[in-house]
């Protein structure tokens, strides 16, 4: 089961999943997405928290309230965390997370320490925490299907921007190509029979001369 939980600090209004347990965050760590964002109490067991970010939103510009309803979502999913004060919350892109086989159900690791941001909860904020769980909705989602089916849809749009390249740059290299040969050949008229004609004095009349005196 996944929790399905709704943002509206932020407009669009923002996606948020949370596992309902360890074994239901192995699932969403194998098939998260390039777009998600994931949130976990520091050194505290706690909920694996994700945020789906919009088409052209960057993990590292995520909007201050969001960051905190996200925060408020994490401490509130974690036993120990969510009766402390000051409780340290961490967050880092899906793709940076590392998982082996030697860890255990529900442990991840980072590939690069330096993409984990941490943002600090001083106390529970009921307000968000009760606005975000009015939103909740539990689902019981295909996660590798919703995957399989977000890749292909990604797929079919990088070809689509991919064709709509190589179309401007056809245009842009068939008209360069016009205006290099309209530039070549700008005096050729100069040069046809007829105005080779008008300029030849054998072919002016017997009174050409008489326009000088």
């Amino acid at each position: 089961m996944v929790y399905y939980f709704t943002s509206n600090t932020v407009s669009p209004s923002a996606f948020i999943y949370v596992g309902k347990d360890k074994v239901e965050n192995e699932e969403l760590i194998k098939f998260g997405l390039d777009e998600d964002v994931w949130f976990h109490a520091d050194n505290l067991s706690s909920a694996h928290v994700y945020l789906r970010m919009n088409d052209g939103e960057t993990w590292d510009a995520i909007p201050k309230a969001l960051v905190e309803d996200c925060a408020q979502l994490t401490k509130a999913n974690s036993i120990e965390g969510n009766k402390k004060d000051n409780v340290t919350i961490i967050y880092t892109p899906w793709g940076n997370l590392h998982k082996n086989g030697s860890m255990a159900v529900g442990q991840v690791g980072f590939k690069d320490p330096k993409k984990v941001k941490k943002i600090l909860v001083p106390a529970r904020e009921n307000p968000i925490v009760n606005r975000l769980n009015k939103t909740k909705v539990e689902k019981f989602p295909d996660l590798r299907m919703e995957k399989e089916t977000r890749l292909k849809e990604l797929r079919k749009k990088n070809q689509a921007a991919q064709q709509e390249r190589r179309t401007e740059e056809a245009r842009v290299a068939k008209e360069r190509k016009e205006k290099a040969w309209q530039k070549d050949h700008a005096y050729d008229d100069l040069f046809t029979e007829e105005a080779l004609a008008q300029s030849n004095n054998q072919e002016r009349s017997e009174d050409f001369l008489d326009d000088f005196m």
